[in-house]
C-alpha cells in the first residue's frame, strides 16, 4: 500500500503545476541589430586611490551604491574562511555607531546596507541617499570587530559546514573546484570546521587592514542623482580611508589532464548523480575569440534550446536540465557542461555529454544555430543595456579590464561578425572534451558498475575533501545467520516486542504535509491481513483516495474511479497490514550498504528496497524502483523521528521524494486497535 501513497501524492503533485506550451518550431525573424546607446559613465578618483564611477538616471526617485574590492584572490591556507568571516562581520557598527542603532536606522530610513570581503551595497530613495551612503560609508571606514559578534559569525559558519557535509550538490561543488583549480589555488580551497577554529578575532582585523583599502577599489553610483553634488559627497564621505600597501600574490596556472579521466565521489545518501565535464581554459573579457567562444556556448549548452538540453533531457529524460558554461577569468577561467541525473543512466548521460561537447568540436553548427543564438545575445544584451545599473556595469568592466572605451559600443557589431568557422575554432579552442575531467559525485553502489562497464576513461576516486582515495564498497558482507527473517524480527522487536505487535489487529495513522504551499493530510487505514484505505486531502477536500479490501480495490481521484486490477491487484492482496514489514521475509536479503554514516541491511522486494539499521534494527529508508516511459525512476522514502504509541514505536517523521522535490509528513496521530472499520475499505 505505501507504493501507492508514492503514486497518489505524485499524480497531486503533478496536478499542481501548470505546463506551459511553446511552439518550439517557429522561430521570430530578428531585425536588423540596434545601436547601442549607452547611458553616459561620468568618473574621477579620489586621492587615496579609490575610482569612482556615476550614471545619472532620472526614470525612478532612487539611487544604489556598489563598491568593489578588486584585489585578485588569495590563499588562506589553514585559515580558509578567513575573508569571508572578516566580510561578514563588517555593518556590526561602527566606532560612532552600535549594530542595533546602525541596523534600526537602515530599517527606518526604508533602506538596504550589506557588506562582504568584496565590498558593500547601499540603495534607498533620492532623498534619504546621502544619509544612506554615509551609512556605508562609515561601516567601510570603521568597522568594530567585537568577540561577541566574531564568536556568533563562527558558530554560524559552523553550523553551516555541518548541514553541508550531507548535502550533494555542496560536496559536488567543493571537490569540482578541488580538481579543477587545485588545493593551492584560492578558488581551490574550502573552509572546513578545523580552519575556522584556527581564525582569531586578531586574524580578522589583521585581512581588513591589509586587504580592505580604497587604493584598489571602485564604487559605482546609480541613480536619481547630482554628478557634481555627488562627487563632493563622495569626497567628503570616502577621502579619510586611508590607503594601504596591498600585499601582491602570484596564483598558480590550473592545468588540465593529459587525456580525459573520471573522478568519482561515492556519496552514499546521492539519489542522483551530479555531473560536471570540466576544463580550464585562457579566456578573458575583450579576448579576440571571446564572442564566438560565448555563441558556441549558447548553442550547446545555453538554455532550454541548446543541445545539451534538448537531448538529456527532451530526447532522453535523463535529467530536468543540462546546461553548459564559459566563465572568464583573469585568473583562472573554465568550462563546464552540467547535468544532475538519475543514478540508473549516469553512465550513459556522460556519453551523451561528450557526443555533444565532441560533435560541436568537430562538426560545424548549421546556420540556422548561428542566427538563433546571435539573435537571442543581441535581444539580450538590448533589453539589459536600457537599465542603468548596466551602463554603470559595463564601465566598471571597462576599468577592471583595460578595455577600449567603444567595447560596448562596438558588443553586436562584434557579435554578428562571428562566422560558423570562428564557432568551430572556438569550440575546439576551449571546450576540451578530450582533456577534460568528468567529475561525478554519486551513489557509488549504484552507479559504479555501469559507469565501470561502458566508459573508456580512467576512473579516480576521490573523497569528500578531494583527496584521492580507493574504490568505495560496493557491499559489506552479510554475517553468518542472518537472513530477511531474522532481519525483520529483529526490526519488530526494536520497534516493541513481537508480542505487542501480535496484537496490533489495526492502525490508523494521520499526518500533514506541505506542498507547493498547500496544506496537506494523508489519513492511513490499515487492518489484518491485508486491508488498506488511503485518503489523501488538500485544504480539507479529499482529492485521492485508495481502497483495499483484502480482495479487490479502486482508485479514485478527480472525480475519476479506477478499479485495481492486473499487477496492481495481485501486489495489493500480496502486502501485509497493519506492517508490510510481514510480507519482507519473502524478499531476499541482498546485501549491507552505508545510510547516511549508518550501515543498513537492504532487503528487496518486488521493486522496492527496504533499509533497516544493522545497529537499532529500525526501518530508515525505502526506494521504490517505478518504471516511466523515460526508463526506471528511483523514488526513496526516509522513516526519522521514532516515538512510542502505546508501547510500539512509529516514525514520526515520513520523508517522500518525487524527483528534485521532497516532502516532509510529520505524523499527527496514530491509532491501534481502535477508529478503524470494515466501512473505511468500502
Amino acid at each position: 500500500m505505501k507504493t501507492k501513497i508514492l503514486s497518489l501524492v505524485a499524480i497531486l503533485a503533478m496536478s499542481f503545476a501548470v505546463n506551459a506550451q511553446r511552439d518550439l518550431n517557429k522561430q521570430p525573424k530578428p531585425g536588423p541589430a540596434p545601436k547601442v546607446q549607452l547611458g553616459k559613465a561620468e568618473k574621477f578618483k579620489l586621492p587615496n586611490g579609490l575610482q569612482v564611477i556615476m550614471v545619472e538616471n532620472h526614470k525612478l526617485p532612487r539611487a544604489s551604491a556598489s563598491l568593489t574590492i578588486d584585489n585578485k584572490p588569495v590563499a588562506e591556507g589553514s585559515k580558509a574562511g578567513l575573508a569571508d568571516l572578516m566580510g561578514g562581520l563588517l555593518g556590526n557598527g561602527t566606532t560612532s555607531i552600535s549594530k542595533d542603532d546602525f541596523n534600526e536606522k537602515v530599517d527606518y530610513l526604508g533602506a538596504f546596507v550589506s557588506y562582504s570581503k568584496d565590498g558593500a551595497y547601499a540603495s534607498s530613495l533620492k532623498k534619504y541617499f546621502s544619509e544612506v551612503l554615509g551609512l556605508m560609508a562609515d561601516g567601510v571606514k570603521n568597522p568594530v570587530f567585537s568577540q561577541e559578534e566574531f564568536d556568533k559569525a563562527v558558530a554560524r559558519t559552523l553550523d553551516g559546514l555541518k548541514s553541508n557535509e550531507k548535502s550533494v550538490s555542496a560536496i559536488a561543488s567543493r571537490v569540482q573546484d578541488v580538481l579543477t583549480y587545485g588545493k593551492n589555488h584560492p578558488y581551490g580551497e574550502f573552509t572546513t570546521p578545523e580552519s575556522i577554529k584556527s581564525v582569531t578575532l586578531a586574524d580578522v582585523k589583521n585581512n581588513y587592514n591589509t586587504y580592505y583599502r580604497p587604493n584598489n577599489s571602485y564604487l559605482v553610483i546609480v541613480g536619481d542623482i547630482n554628478p557634481a553634488k555627488t562627487k563632493k559627497l563622495v569626497t567628503k564621505l570616502f577621502s579619510g580611508w586611508k590607503a594601504g600597501n596591498i600585499p601582491s600574490a602570484t596564483l598558480p596556472k590550473p592545468t588540465n589532464p593529459t587525456t580525459t579521466e573520471i573522478d568519482f565521489i561515492d556519496m552514499p545518501n546521492a539519489v542522483q548523480s551530479e555531473i560536471a565535464v570540466i576544463n580550464n581554459i585562457d579566456l578573458v573579457l575583450g579576448d579576440k575569440d571571446y564572442y564566438a567562444a560565448l555563441l558556441a556556448n549558447n548553442i550547446l549548452g545555453g538554455g532550454g534550446t541548446a543541445r545539451l538540453f534538448m537531448n538529456l533531457r527532451e530526447d532522453k529524460g535523463y535529467t530536468y536540465g543540462s546546461y553548459s558554461s564559459v566563465r572568464q577569468s583573469r585568473n583562472a577561467a573554465t568550462f563546464r557542461a552540467t547535468a544532475a541525473v538519475r543514478n540508473m543512466v549516469t553512465d550513459s548521460s556522460v556519453v551523451e555529454l561528450q557526443k555533444e561537447i565532441n560533435k560541436i568540436r568537430y562538426q560545424k553548427v548549421s546556420p540556422e544555430e548561428l542566427k538563433n543564438a546571435k539573435a537571442k545575445y543581441i535581444g539580450n544584451f538590448v533589453m539589459d543595456v536600457q537599465k542603468p545599473r548596466t551602463a554603470a556595469r559595463y564601465a566598471l568592466n571597462i576599468a577592471r579590464y583595460n578595455l577600449p572605451a567603444d567595447f560596448y559600443e562596438n558588443y553586436l557589431a562584434n557579435i554578428n561578425a562571428v562566422t560558423l568557422e570562428d564557432v568551430q575554432n572556438a569550440a575546439i579552442k576551449y571546450f576540451r572534451g578530450d582533456k577534460a575531467r568528468i567529475i561525478i559525485t554519486g551513489k557509488g553502489i549504484d552507479v559504479l558498475k555501469n559507469l565501470e562497464k561502458n566508459s573508456d576513461y580512467k576512473i579516480n576516486y576521490f573523497d569528500k575533501k578531494g583527496n584521492p582515495t580507493t574504490k568505495p564498497e560496493m557491499s559489506l558482507p552479510i554475517p553468518a545467520g542472518v537472513t530477511a527473517t531474522t532481519v525483520i524480527d529483529n526490526y519488530f522487536k526494536a520497534i516493541g516486542g513481537k508480542s505487542k505487535v501480535g496484537n496490533v489487529k489495526s492502525t490508523m495513522i494521520s499526518s500533514n504535509a506541505k506542498l507547493q504551499g498547500m496544506q496537506l493530510s494523508l489519513v492511513q487505514k490499515n487492518a489484518a491481513p491485508n486491508k488498506s484505505s488511503v485518503v489523501v486531502s488538500v485544504m480539507g477536500n479529499v482529492m485521492q483516495k485508495m481502497v483495499f479490501d483484502g480482495t479487490k480495490g479502486y482508485q479514485e481521484a478527480r472525480g475519476q474511479k479506477k478499479e485495481l486490477e492486473g499487477k496492481e491487484l495481485e501486489k495489493a492482496k500480496g502486502e501485509s497490514a497493519p506492517f508490510a514489514d510481514n510480507a519482507y521475509k519473502n524478499g531476499k536479503l541482498e546485501r549491507i550498504e552505508p545510510v547516511e554514516g549508518k550501515s543498513a541491511y537492504v532487503i528487496k522486494y518486488g521493486d522496492s528496497e527496504i533499509f533497516y539499521d544493522t545497529t537499532s534494527g529500525l526501518k530508515i529508508k525505502e526506494i521504490e524502483t517505478i518504471k516511466t516511459p523515460q526508463g526506471e525512476i528511483k523514488s526513496p522514502t526516509l522513516f526519522s523521528d521514532y516515538k512510542e504509541v502505546n508501547g510500539i514505536k512509529f516514525p514520526h517523521k515520513v520523508t517522500r521524494s518525487f524527483g528534485p522535490q521532497k516532502v516532509d509528513f510529520i505524523i499527527t496521530e496514530v491509532k491501534i486497535n481502535e477508529g478503524v472499520s470494515d466501512a473505511d475499505f468500502k
